[in-house]
């Protein structure tokens, strides 16, 4: 059995129109598998270096996570996903 996290289709699909789109330079790799990273580490408290293989290199995670915390869209998904309720 695998501990990892993965995002389902249904999820990305709700999530896509929340995600910036102001990408510069290189287009963004598979937001599904950068989330998905993200969402294992926070889960399960490893450090970003010790997440496993499968979600990217561990830089590419955790500058995800950082350069959207300070962009307020971790804030802004979180708050438009628990205004629409349900699970």
């Amino acid at each position: 059995m695998s501990d990892l996290y993965w995002l389902s289709e249904a999820q990305m699909r709700r999530l896509a129109p929340l995600l910036p789109n102001d990408t510069r330079g290189k287009p963004r790799v598979d937001d599904r598998r950068v989330i998905s990273g993200i969402v294992h580490v926070l889960r399960s408290g490893c450090p970003w270096r010790h997440a496993p293989r499968e979600y990217g290199p561990p830089k590419t995670l955790y500058n995800r996570y950082v350069r959207w915390a300070i962009k307020g869209v971790w804030r802004r998904l979180f708050e438009t996903l628990a205004a629409a309720g349900g699970p």
